[in-house]
């Protein structure tokens, strides 16, 4: 029988995401003073205030309320009118030392093992599959598609009216095979002007954003509701208290497959919250690139202070072409799971984090991330083979 999933997004105007933004821009400037800096940075965000909290060790100087200041500015709060604007918002900042209980487990030179350990416990989950070209589930790609676009008609293509706050909501039908077919309902909700009517905000969006990135999937029995409530002018922090860590389905793979404990933003990749979820992925996405399996899902666990993951599972949904404890043998034999050769591999210690939270971490070929590039598909289909 036919079945329905729904994912969301939400743009970068979005309160949480505006949050998350904030937080991985002082990690990017943590980082590009200083690649060891080690950082945990929230973010809270209402109407005429900003509040930065949490934890850092770093050898440079992070000017933090200006940052926060900058990029409000850059996201689109630059004008009083839109009820939250950088240069009149309070930024409230209290950031202290990280735990010397923490550097413990995680310094090399400090930890019993003598290598990096993870930065807390926790487990991550990483997943692929084989219905677009970046290999994530459609509903989450498609929903993403429609922030993205309507940022860009409201920077660029003279929708003047539109704010930065919005969302999107995309159901897909799904055959009996599993294939997606259809897009079943579609909803895009944007901040706007005062002075605007729904019915302009409902042609221009359903031409500007909604058939260029959907037109192919809708047909005569697609159900497509724009501001549904009628009114949408009070949207920002103003609208919805903001917070860091708020969105983490809309990170990943909008409730396709699962999550773990953690969120992503505000965490240097010390934090596996962050490396190991990366990692996961990486590893999924090799799995279903190599085709060995349609569908791929890897859980990785760990434990505060130890380098080696204490579990590493594989899922295939039954599209495997091996067991899934064959998969889980090779993998670990191909991929090293320690946080410190992470981090190496991937590339995460350099500045990149801001541009990845918005628009999700996961399938962002755009932006070149290690996490993306598939370099051990042979490797992998080797130790397979091998057994």
């Amino acid at each position: 029988m036919s079945h329905y999933i729904t994912s969301e997004s939400v743009t970068e105007g979005h309160p949480d995401k505006l949050c998350d933004q904030i937080s991985d821009a002082i990690l990017d400037d943590a980082l590009r003073q200083d690649p060891n800096a080690h950082v945990a940075c929230e973010c809270l965000a209402t109407t005429g205030l900003v509040v930065v909290a949490g934890e850092m060790r770093t050898k440079g100087y992070i000017p933090i309320a200006e940052i926060a200041r900058r990029t409000i500015e850059e996201i689109g709060y630059d004008d009083a009118v839109f009820g939250f604007d950088h240069k009149a918002c309070a930024v409230v900042v209290s950031v202290g030392e990280q735990s010397s209980d923490i550097q413990m487990g995680v310094d090399c030179d400090k930890n019993k093992e003598h290598e990096q350990g993870a930065g807390d416990q926790g487990l991550m989950f990483g997943f692929a599959c084989d219905e677009t070209k970046e290999l994530i589930p459609l509903p989450i790609a498609l929903a993403h598609k429609l922030t993205k676009k309507l940022a860009q008609v409201r920077k660029r293509n003279g929708l003047t009216y539109l704010r930065p706050d919005g969302k999107s909501q995309v159901t897909v039908q799904y055959g009996d095979d599993g294939r997606p077919e259809r897009i079943e309902c579609i909803v895009v909700s944007t901040q706007h002007a005062e002075d605007v009517s729904h019915k302009q905000i409902c042609k221009d969006i359903r031409k500007h954003v909604i058939e260029p990135v959907c037109g192919n999937l809708m047909d005569g029995k697609t159900k497509v509701h724009i501001n549904p409530t009628g009114r949408f002018v009070i949207g920002g922090p103003p609208g919805d208290c903001g917070l860091t860590g708020r969105k983490i389905i809309v990170d990943t793979y909008g409730g396709y497959s699962r999550h773990g404990g953690g969120a992503f933003s505000g965490k240097d990749p010390s934090k596996v919250d962050r490396s190991a979820a990366y990692a996961a992925r990486w590893i999924a996405k090799h799995v279903v690139k190599a085709k060995l399996a349609r569908k791929c899902e890897v859980q990785v666990a760990y434990a505060i202070g130890i380098a080696a993951p204490v579990s590493v599972h594989v899922e295939t949904f039954g599209t495997g072409k091996v067991s899934d404890r064959k998969m889980e043998k090779a993998i670990t034999q191909v991929f090293d799971l320690r946080p410190a050769a992470i981090i190496r591999d991937l590339d995460l210690l350099k500045p990149q984090y801001r541009k990845l939270a918005t628009y999700g971490h996961m399938g962002r070929e755009d932006l070149g991330v290690k996490w993306e590039v598939c370099d051990r598909v042979e490797k992998l289909l080797k130790a397979v083979k091998k057994g």
